[in-house]
């Protein structure tokens, strides 16, 4: 990526804007609150998301990952939502046009697994947030509050066409602790700027031989057995807080209903003394994670690579009465594709990585098509900050390395791996993921092929607003700035690419 471009003040304006008003984040609860209430009853996404001006982008083949592949239409963007999809629209009033013939129009990627902005680059010792590798068991722990949004990683994944991605803290322990969804907006100043608004948190947990790797030699656990008793012992503590807690919910409203009211006298005929105000139970943040993982509040995504692990922990879960959202890497979901399609468990994956440690071995091309022949949600993902620049060749790859074995993938199956699906494991596909009516406009504006190598995204765009115009407006962080002083500054750029225009 080039250096750092300047900005016009219309665009810094409306960037500066874009960060600044994406609604209110959930207030942490009081000390008396039920520990689900920093969770649920968040403010919903509005209607209207931008007050820029309706946008209209014609003549471009449109892949909405919703089914209809239009070879050639037009996208109306009105409030920063899809206002419509089709051929032959009309610009409202006011509008800016895009001319996007000769380009394909997707909805943006999303990535479930990355560590952008918490091992931010360079990858100083100053900059490694990722792991809370003190106790097997860190529920407590929130990515969210190591996010750096200067991390200039952020910039390149958003040159690929990433406009969302969930932050998780690494594997090193049995239960890492929450993710937090983002969007990558240009000029955010804190993770507030950048959370996707109504997200659920997840749950960052991992199987296997990082774990025992890590505490092997410290307290435990050593083995695959030791991490099982882990989760077990973390889930049991979390069903017995979760009870604690809903015995002084009960305890308190009756407290409540009877406060007033004379109390029964006591043997002596005597008037009896009211009863005490229930006190609440002592708060734990990591059993208050897990309890919101039992209500189903945060969903559960778990690193885990042996078809065996996997199909254990569906077993845990099912016991426990919660649900895996998504196993991560999955080098082995095609063994258990059937397992993982009846749990309507996803398994994001790379479309080639394998080999790299003994639990890894196991790895084929063909692991994302054979899931989704068998009826499961596919989803590739990075869990690289190299990686997460080309999401469109990976899941290029996994798609010709299904047809090559007879698999009918289409290529808005693939673009669902992308886009639709890792919007459903992220419990936000009712905001993003396809180019349907109603919807954030989050879309990328591709060079030609999407699945093509020769392929780049020319245009990004959250919300219906650029975040990125390749050549035009190039957003780069003031940490890489600085960082580079010698770089020389291209020509000022417009507050309107020059293929747009306004419509009359």
């Amino acid at each position: 990526m080039s250096s750092r471009r300047p900005r016009s003040p219309v665009i810094s304006g409306l960037v500066l804007f874009l960060a600044c008003n994406r609604g209110t984040p959930p207030q942490p609860p009081s000390d008396d609150a039920a520990p689900a209430s920093d969770v649920a009853g968040r403010t919903a996404a509005p209607a209207v998301v931008s007050d820029g001006p309706p946008r209209l982008f014609r003549n471009a083949k449109v892949m909405t990952a919703a089914g209809d592949i239009f070879e050639r239409a037009d996208v109306l963007v009105v409030g920063g939502r899809i206002s419509a999809v089709g051929p032959g629209l009309a610009a409202p009033d006011g509008a800016v046009v895009v001319d996007a013939a000769g380009k394909t129009i997707t909805p943006g990627i999303i990535d479930t697994h990355s560590h952008i902005g918490v091992y931010a680059a360079p990858g100083l010792n100053g900059h490694s947030d990722g792991n809370e590798a003190s106790a097997p068991n860190t529920a407590y722990a929130r990515a969210e509050d190591a996010y750096w949004p200067q991390d200039p990683q952020i910039d390149r994944a958003r040159a690929g066409g990433v406009t969302t991605a969930q932050i998780l803290p690494g594997s090193a322990n049995l239960i890492g602790g929450r993710s937090v969804t983002v969007r990558f907006l240009p000029d955010a100043r804190s993770v507030a700027d950048v959370k996707f608004p109504g997200a659920p948190y997840g749950l960052k947990m991992a199987c296997g031989e990082n774990p025992k790797r890590v505490y092997g030699d410290k307290s435990g656990p050593k083995t695959r057995m030791g991490n099982a008793a882990g989760y077990r012992d973390a889930f049991q503590k979390a069903k017995e807080y979760e009870r604690t807690w809903s015995k002084y919910q009960k305890d308190h409203a009756d407290w409540d209903k009877n406060k007033g009211k004379p109390p029964p006298a006591g043997k002596d005929g005597q008037p009896g003394k009211p009863p005490d105000e229930p006190q609440p139970p002592a708060r734990d943040f990591g059993l208050e994670t897990l309890s919101l993982v039992l209500k189903g509040e945060i969903l559960v995504h778990n690193h885990c690579y042996r078809a065996d692990e996997m199909s254990q922990m569906l077993d845990l879960a099912k016991a426990y009465g919660f649900k895996i959202r998504s196993f991560h890497h999955a080098v082995e979901a095609y063994k258990i594709a059937d397992r993982l399609a009846a749990a309507d468990t996803a398994a994001s994956i790379w479309a080639d990585w394998w080999g790299f440690k003994a639990e890894a071995f196991d790895g084929i091309l063909e692991n994302a098509a054979l899931l989704h022949a068998a009826g499961g949600r596919s989803i590739i993902h990075s869990d690289s900050a190299t990686g997460i620049q080309r999401l469109n060749h990976e899941a290029a790859k996994a798609m010709h390395a299904g047809r090559r074995i007879g698999i009918d993938i289409s290529e808005n199956d693939a673009l669902r791996w992308l886009t639709a699906n890792p919007a459903w494991a992220l419990g936000i596909d009712h905001e993003v993921g396809t180019l349907t009516p109603g919807k954030r406009a989050d879309l990328v504006v591709w060079s030609g092929d999407p699945f093509s190598v020769y392929t780049r995204a020319e245009q990004v765009y959250i919300d219906g607003e650029p975040v990125f115009v390749r050549g035009t407006y190039e957003p780069g962080t003031d940490f890489e700035l600085g960082y580079n002083p010698g770089a020389a500054p291209p020509a000022a750029v417009q507050p309107v690419p020059s293929n747009m225009s306004a419509a009359h």
